[in-house]
């Protein structure tokens, strides 16, 4: 919302500059996000003239030799001559005894331009008449040429010298804020003064609307009293509906004080009946829209539900297709608007608009911004209705309008205003008034506020304000009667207008004893482990598309496609599911660097992936918590879980003059990341041959995890096939997170303290030759098994294949520590263990010593 000042001002005017407003403002909720300047700079500089003499240039056939008479030498004009000014002017409308606006030399134009003494084809020009454009009054390219106040200003033109600022509002500061949903009446200028007023105690304005000439004072007759008809068909998404209608308007632009306001808030120009409409909603904050009645088939419009695939073709020109849950305003020939977000281009008011019906009603906000979203249009409309304006804001604007209808459009006001709804019961207990006590206040302020400032407050916000025993009844006006509904509401306002910076900063009376649960203890291990191997953790988006499903190779029928989650209100097509998986997000940040020139990419990601709970549920297992492995969410059929995914790519270690070609990330990269991850947490996991369907991983280069025979997750080298990301060489992982802490926390309830260093441990290496299709893991296992508690560790640290061990065979270099408990070990008393090893190897797994 962009306020200008000088509009603001109008209604409520501090002693206070605009850092001094935006301070006061934001820091009772209200925040100002941004100042900008629009219109002129230096604005002393810019008077009132008078053209004395219009003469044609003797070198130029398109320029004007004016002699201005810009009144009295002022401060403001330190370099002007006496007697009038010379200007040169390429306007073609310029001629003598017209009333301008002058830029002195020294005045700033609104695109930065400062205006000198010059002199153009030979003869001195010392300062430029201005058109709309040039004082940022109308965006538009002033076709009719310059500015001239005589025809615009109906008290009779200013004297000569008189500072233009106090003529026209030429420059301001405007002030753009972010107001808060549950705030619809900030979306106005007066409520913005409103909030002013409470915060500062500057006086307030009257309200604009307090004057309505369709219900004081007598009524001029219409000739021809049109019948207008008005059914609602759908009341609770229309809880109100105002028409009034206008004859003998008179069509033309706006006012220059009006396109400047507008033009200032960010609107733009277009014709007097439509700025009308685009200035009450930018006061009131309740939107309107005006229809040419002539153009309204059968005199009768009906406000409905769309019909599924029904068409309307809105003012910017879109046909735009509907569906049953939106609303729609139509007359006898079909729909001619989009309720609450855009007329319709057919009754659009124009030129020949000579009767206007004024529409003004309230629309169902969730309604409105379902709709919103559906059809891609968001207009100012649709912004404030979407949050819940209140019915009776419709009088207001119509008041408003109506003044403006008859004193800029020379408009016939018809008596009578058409008013269709049932708001006033659907209001009912809302408006009841609620107890604000002062013991409960001071309890949760923590500091007492005395009961006259309380009523003082809220009474600067227009809410109604009784005493009580032990404090205020107090009752919401109709704007914030959504936004204030219960007691702690009211404790709020009277905290932030009296100052939530005054409250006194104090220790809480029982120091918190919180610290981290088991389960955060371990997830924070979790990521140590990892940042420690290097790796940076990355945060992607929840949502994916379904191009990156395809793009990751997952079949039609493959759960982590099918499971997947479509959003009723997605933010793109890009964002359409939830996320299955958390390899697409990985894909995305390393393609980022490596689109940037980081092809050497160390990352994980810890987030959330979703699916239908019935496929969630095929996958078994028991969670963290000690429910099911996923919290399903019942009301919408989905379930979710904690991943954990890891992603290398590039280069192991940064090259070196040793090294200068380091190995490159592979299989056993990631699985290195999986044994610090595991060793961290104490976790025994297993890595077996990948048996499940995983498209996107390379074939014979992938593996399964499993701790305690309960799947975890899957680590393998990226599917050269899987392209769309344009990253070589990919190693990825990705885990259970839940199942993973639910197995450390179930190692750590059942760890117990052992003695590692009392004695030393007897170490010895072992080679055996093993077919080729045993596995290094199985061949630990066995170790493990036939050795028993003698032995402290056992791994692998040397592979052979070759002649001297025959085809179909390797060699696998075990190195063995033996240690006990209660004695240094000998020799012999590792022997049998040795012994049991070789024999378990050779008649269980076709093995024998090497050498």
């Amino acid at each position: 919302m962009k306020v200008p000042l000088d509009w603001l001002r109008k209604y409520c005017d501090p002693a206070l500059d605009v850092h001094g407003i935006e301070e006061r403002l934001t820091m009772t909720g209200t925040k100002v996000e941004a100042i900008h300047h629009h219109g002129v700079g230096a604005p002393e500089r810019f008077v009132v003239g008078k053209v004395l003499s219009c003469e044609r240039h003797p070198d130029a056939d398109r320029l004007s030799v004016c002699e201005v008479d810009l009144g009295p030498a002022r401060p403001a004009r330190p370099a002007a001559p006496d007697g009038p000014a010379r200007i040169v002017c390429g306007a073609p409308n310029v001629a003598a005894g017209q009333t301008v606006a002058v830029a002195c030399p020294g005045a700033v134009m609104p695109d930065g331009m400062q205006i000198e003494r010059v002199k153009l084809r030979g003869v001195v020009s010392e300062g430029m008449i201005c058109a709309e454009h040039e004082l940022a009054i109308d965006s538009g390219a002033s076709a009719g040429g310059i500015l001239v106040l005589d025809d615009v200003l109906g008290d009779g033109p200013p004297a000569p010298g008189t500072p233009l600022a106090e003529v026209l509002p030429i420059a301001t500061e405007v002030v753009e804020l972010e107001v808060t949903p549950n705030r619809p009446d900030c979306l106005g200028v007066y409520g913005v003064a409103r909030e002013l007023h409470a915060a500062t105690g500057a006086p307030l304005a009257p309200e604009p609307w307090r004057e309505d000439p369709g219900s004081e004072g007598p009524q001029p007759a219409a000739s021809t009293p049109p019948s207008v008809e008005v059914e609602v068909r759908c009341p609770d998404l229309c809880p109100r509906f105002t028409a009034r209608v206008f004859e003998n308007v008179t069509v033309a632009p706006s006012p220059p004080w009006l396109k400047a306001r507008l033009s200032a808030a960010g609107q733009r120009p277009i014709n007097n009946v439509v700025d009308i409409t685009n200035y009450v909603m930018l006061l009131s904050s309740q939107p309107l829209h005006a229809f040419d009645l002539d153009r309204v088939a059968g005199g009768r419009l009906v406000v409905r539900r769309a019909g599924e695939g029904e068409q309307v073709q809105t003012l910017d020109g879109q046909t735009r297709t509907l569906d049953g849950e939106m609303v729609v305003i139509e007359d006898g020939e079909g729909p001619t608007s989009i309720a609450g977000l855009m007329g319709g281009a057919r009754s659009e008011v124009g030129e020949g608009t000579t009767r206007v019906l004024m529409e003004v009603a309230t629309w169902d906000g969730p309604n409105i911004h379902r709709a919103s979203w559906a059809l891609g249009l968001r207009s100012d409309a649709s912004a404030r209705f979407e949050k819940g304006l209140p019915p009776e804001q419709c009088m207001y604007a119509q008041a408003l309008a109506a003044r403006l209808m008859i004193e800029l459009c020379g408009a016939t006001l018809v008596p009578g205003t058409i008013d269709v709804g049932e708001w006033e019961e659907k209001i009912g207990s809302s408006s009841l008034a609620i107890h604000l006590r002062e013991d409960r206040l001071r309890g949760i302020l923590g500091v007492p506020v005395p009961r006259a400032r309380q009523r003082e407050i809220l009474q600067a916000l227009d809410f109604h304000v009784e005493d009580a025993p032990d404090g205020l009844l107090v009752t919401a006006p109709p704007v914030r009667r959504a936004d204030i509904t219960r007691e702690a509401d009211l404790i709020e306002e009277v905290a932030r207008i009296d100052g939530l910076e005054r409250l006194p900063a104090t220790l809480p009376r029982h120091r918190p004893a919180g610290r981290l649960s088991p389960e955060q203890r371990l997830r924070r291990r979790a990521v140590d482990a990892l940042v420690g191997r290097g790796l940076y953790e990355t945060v992607g988006w929840t949502f994916t598309s379904p191009e990156s499903l395809v793009a990751l190779r997952l079949g039609a029928e493959d759960p982590r496609r099918t499971g997947a989650v479509a959003l009723e209100n997605p933010l793109s097509e890009e964002q359409a599911l939830l996320r299955t998986t958390l390899l697409g997000s990985l894909l995305d940040s390393a393609a980022r660097n490596a689109a940037r020139g980081n092809h050497d990419v160390r990352i994980f990601e810890v987030g959330t992936v979703f699916s239908r709970s019935g496929v969630a549920e095929s996958l078994g297992g028991e969670g963290a918590r000690g429910g099911s492995r996923e919290d399903v969410l019942r009301d919408t059929g989905v379930a979710e879980h904690r991943a954990l995914g890891v992603l290398l790519s590039g280069r192991v270690a940064p090259p070196t003059w040793r090294a200068p070609e380091p190995q490159r990330t592979d299989l056993h990269a990631v699985k290195g990341v999986l044994e610090a991850l595991a060793a961290a947490l104490r976790v025994p996991v297993e890595c077996r041959p990948a048996q499940a369907h995983h498209p996107f991983l390379h074939p014979g280069r992938a593996a399964e995890v499993f701790v305690e025979g309960e799947p975890l997750g899957w680590l393998g080298e990226l599917h050269p096939l899987v392209s769309a990301w344009d990253i070589q060489g990919a190693a990825v992982m990705e885990l259970d997170l839940d199942r993973v802490l639910a197995a450390a926390a179930r190692e750590a309830d059942t760890r117990a303290y052992s003695d590692l260093v009392s004695f030393p441990a007897l170490r010895q290496d072992l080679a055996v030759i093993l077919p080729e299709e045993v596995s290094a893991a199985q061949t630990l296992a066995l170790v493990r098994d036939a050795a028993g508690d003698l032995l402290d560790e056992v791994s692998v640290f040397d592979v052979y294949a070759g002649p001297q061990v025959g085809e179909g065979r390797r060699s696998l270099a075990l190195a063995l520590a033996f240690r006990a408990p209660d004695r240094t070990l000998a020799d012999e008393d590792v022997a049998p263990v040795r012994e049991r090893i070789v024999a378990a190897l050779r008649e269980r797994l076709g093995g024998e010593l090497r050498g």
